[in-house]
């Protein structure tokens, strides 16, 4: 039986292009609660961005961010409990850092637990769409050393694609989980998607063959091979579509058809 639901956020739950969740999944989370069933996002935005866009069902719900970075339990904004992180050390988030710093057109957007940073040369409309739209926490540093806080996160925003840029950096730093996370998003970290949802089983005592997950894209891949039972997306890249057959057009569509078979 299925226990726990992660779903990617952008190109599975919310369309590219489009910014608001499906009116009808906050009450769909609530009847899956109600029938023992946990839902947690598993995206690779920040926590903050996440518990905003999930405000009416938030405190039902558990956290997978900044693509298996960091789990966070049910709770505020403030005091959510960390159930798992994994965080780069330092020295080579500094350097990866200063690498994707080092390539023309896309600048690096450095996650914390709590917050994101961005320095040098940063495009402010950039910084203000990832506050404004995403619901981003952003703060501005001059170097990254003045981050204080455990780094779990190095993005690349790639204007044009992330094609070059992952070839400029994987022969360095592919062995640190590199991932295209849509189509202008080349992300890093220690963990992948597939080692938060681990993490989460392990707190709540939940077997993987008892997870449903759903994604679209690679950075989902490891999601996606973990869990029991995995839907990609109908839209996803034909070599991912390959690899998963159990496809869908529409998340909530799903859940409506698991909802009939526990509520009978």
């Amino acid at each position: 039986m299925i226990k726990l639901i992660v779903s990617d956020i952008d190109g599975t739950l919310i369309p590219y292009g489009q910014k608001d969740l499906p009116s009808d999944l906050f009450p769909l989370i609530r009847r899956l609660h109600r029938a023992g069933v946990l839902f947690c996002p598993a995206s690779g935005r920040q926590y903050y961005s996440l518990r905003r866009l999930f405000a009416p069902a938030a405190e039902e719900m558990y956290f997978l961010c900044e693509n298996g970075g960091a789990v966070f339990g049910p709770g505020g904004l403030e005091d959510a409990p960390v159930l798992s992180s994994a965080p780069f050390p330092r020295e080579t988030a500094l350097a990866l850092s200063r690498d994707i710093r080092s390539l023309a057109g896309c600048p690096a957007l450095i996650s914390g637990l709590r917050w994101g940073y961005v320095y040098g040369g940063y495009p402010p409309a950039l910084a203000r769409n990832l506050e404004q739209e995403i619901g981003s926490r952003i703060r501005q540093v001059e170097d990254p050393e003045e981050i204080g806080e455990e780094i779990v996160k190095i993005s690349a925003f790639c204007a044009e694609g992330p094609e070059e840029a992952a070839k400029a950096l994987g022969p360095k730093w592919s062995g640190w989980n590199m991932a295209v996370a849509g189509p202008n998003w080349l992300d890093f970290g220690v963990a992948g998607k597939g080692d938060g949802v681990r993490g989460l089983c392990k707190a709540l005592g939940i077997g993987l063959e008892e997870v449903a997950a759903f994604g679209d894209n690679w950075n989902d891949l490891s999601m996606l091979q973990a869990a029991g039972e995995s839907w990609l997306m109908a839209s996803a890249h034909p070599e991912l579509r390959a690899r998963f057959p159990r496809q869908c057009e529409s998340v909530t569509r799903v859940l409506e058809e698991k909802l009939a078979e526990l509520e009978k």
